[in-house]
């Protein structure tokens, strides 16, 4: 199995421990709302579970994609109240399939306002 069909596997599953197994642990997540780079496995994790949970419902699909030997760009869309997000996830993967690179680029501006609102009170959740 390929990072990508583990991605894929995950992104189906749900399963948190598949996440984790899947990620490098110096992975690398860059946000489309925060303008530092998030480094290492944890913060990685926290933000791609927040993700799934806050993107991955019933209407999310993946409309394209585009692989290179180490690497993918997969293209989604989506609906959350009644606002229409497209947008793209950029990852890289190592050798043995982990992800060491995950890049999130989303579209419109008012589904970005929307997403940042909604990351936040998933990641204050998670702390909880």
């Amino acid at each position: 199995m390929t990072g990508l069909d583990s991605w894929y596997a995950f992104m189906k599953s749900h399963d948190a421990k598949a996440l984790w197994d899947l990620l490098h642990p110096d992975a690398i997540f860059e946000s489309p709302v925060v303008h530092s780079p998030q480094r290492g496995r944890d913060i990685t994790f926290k933000y791609l579970a927040s993700a799934e949970k806050v993107l991955g419902g019933p209407g999310f699909s993946y409309v394209g994609e585009w692989t290179s030997a180490d690497g993918a760009v997969l293209e989604f869309k989506t609906v959350i109240d009644g606002i229409e997000i497209n947008g793209v996830d950029i990852i890289s993967f190592d050798a043995e399939g982990r992800i060491t690179n995950f890049k999130v680029m989303v579209r419109p501006l008012k589904a970005i306002n929307m997403l940042h609102r909604l990351m936040a009170e998933q990641l204050a959740a998670a702390q909880s």
